[in-house]
């Protein structure tokens, strides 16, 4: 059995071995369970963010009176981008909220490395959280709770995902098979948040959509807490952080790290374009789902909102069959670099908004088959299977063991980035026409890959064998 303490400059500190369990590191299941029900809550909450402010919120005619804070976000937005009707003001609002939801992780992890260590910064993220979740029930506290959840899962995510990489020796070949179980975690909760949270939100009504969040973020905050003894990073890892932050010591990078850490910043460069269009999924592609697709089967009308359940279901599907295809190209020395990899996830995010100019095509004004979207969110998720989970173990490999939380922090900063300008690329959708939007989006992803296939070759030799 382990047991964790934390040293008084806040890196965790195990003191006897880690318990593993099907070949993989007991704490790792604990951390799939935690990300799995806090993921939950995000996604649940997200599938119902745009509809309830196009739908409900925005367009009661008393809203700025009611809704704390109304009118100055709303001026700040006209300020710069002129008049905003309903659906792109709420793109807007979506935009900022999933940008900022990346941008506070940076600081999060500065906080956990500087100071409370990654456990106790999880904690109160994810406190935060289930209290951001539980205002959304109230509607003038509307961006009083968006606040909670920013900051909260500021705190919470990067701390999760490293604690992930800490598990594992340097070198350990099981690390990228455990960011990829760990991705399957993520998307089980992104499953299921639309499947309860969304239909509760429409059916029943949206606070009960958002208190279902809430209960499942406390949910997750039950496992972390009582799988604790689970969570061990492994000594190597340990051994460099103390080395690093003895006695509040700083010292100075090698050339080497250097590389890696420029390195590192220019892919998160180029994640921009790629989050911009992909996370239109919940922004205009919500809007397209619940406006355009026919959603009755056999007389019962299905919520829209199960759309959000299709992407992380394909990633269940598709992650598994993924890492098989991997693993037979590297037994033939053919597996694709980091990179590599991260472009072809960019092309592939390219022809999933390729698919989506025939749909509109073909549908015009009217409501077209569910099967558009089906198949247009297949081809995008093994896009992102090729970006993401790649993305994350690489910043686990190639970071300064001592910056880790901060890196990946870095990591989700350019997810921030790209989720505002998602957003902002949103305010387009109703004035132009469909098949223009989407063909918009298209080229946008192809730059990106263009730009990190050109980039490839530096890249690699500033950050290994990778």
């Amino acid at each position: 059995m382990t047991v964790q303490s934390t040293t008084s400059n806040g890196v965790d500190k195990p003191v006897t071995v880690t318990e593993e369990w099907l070949g993989q590191p007991k704490g790792l299941y604990v951390l799939f369970l935690t990300e799995m029900w806090e993921r939950m809550s995000y996604y649940g909450m997200r599938a119902l963010l745009v509809l309830y402010m196009v739908k409900h919120l925005f367009i009661n005619p008393e809203v700025g009176q009611e809704v704390l804070g109304f009118n100055f976000i709303k001026g700040s937005l006209e300020h710069f981008f002129g008049p905003l009707a309903i659906q792109p003001m709420a793109s807007q609002v979506y935009g900022l909220y999933t940008g900022l939801v990346y941008f506070t992780p940076f600081f999060g992890g500065i906080i956990a490395d500087r100071w409370l260590g990654q456990r106790r910064t999880v904690f109160v993220g994810g406190v935060l959280m289930a209290i951001g979740h539980f205002l959304m029930a109230f509607e003038h506290l509307f961006f009083l709770a968006l606040i909670f959840l920013i900051v909260g899962n500021g705190a919470f995510k990067p701390n999760i995902s490293t604690q992930v990489g800490d598990l594992y020796a340097p070198g350990d070949s099981r690390r990228d098979g455990a960011f990829t179980l760990f991705y399957m975690g993520i998307n089980l909760g992104a499953f299921l948040s639309p499947l309860i949270c969304g239909t509760l939100g429409q059916k029943v009504g949206w606070d009960w959509g958002f208190g279902a969040a809430g209960v499942g973020m406390i949910l997750g905050l039950m496992v972390y807490t009582f799988g604790q003894k689970y969570i061990q990073p492994h000594p190597e890892n340990v051994a460099k952080k103390v080395q690093a932050d003895h006695k509040g010591e700083k010292i100075p990078f090698t050339a080497g790290e250097k590389k890696a850490i420029w390195a590192l910043i220019v892919l998160c460069a180029l994640n921009i374009v790629f989050w911009a269009v992909y996370e239109q999924q919940g922004n205009t592609m919500q809007l397209w789902a619940d406006n355009q697709t026919n959603w009755n089967f056999f007389g019962f009308e299905v919520p829209s909102t199960w759309y959000q359940s299709f992407n992380p279901l394909a990633i269940l599907v598709f992650a598994p069959l993924l890492g098989i295809f991997w693993k037979k190209q590297a037994t033939k020395n053919k597996e694709p670099s980091s990179v590599t990899k991260m472009a072809i996830g960019s092309f592939l995010l390219a022809a999933a908004f390729g698919i989506m100019i025939l749909a509109a095509l073909s549908v015009g004004a009217e409501k077209g088959s569910v099967l558009w979207l089906v198949v247009t969110t297949v081809v995008l998720t093994i896009g992102e299977l090729y970006l993401s989970p790649v993305g994350l173990s690489l910043v686990t490999k190639v970071a300064p063991a001592r910056i880790v939380s901060m890196m990946m922090g870095m990591w989700f900063f350019s997810s921030f980035i790209g989720n505002y300008m998602s957003g902002w690329l949103g305010t387009f959708y109703e004035s132009m026409s469909r098949e223009s939007f989407f063909g918009l989006m298209a080229a946008l992803s192809i730059f990106a890959a263009v730009s990190m296939a050109a980039f490839n070759k530096p890249l690699r030799s500033s950050l290994g064998d990778h």
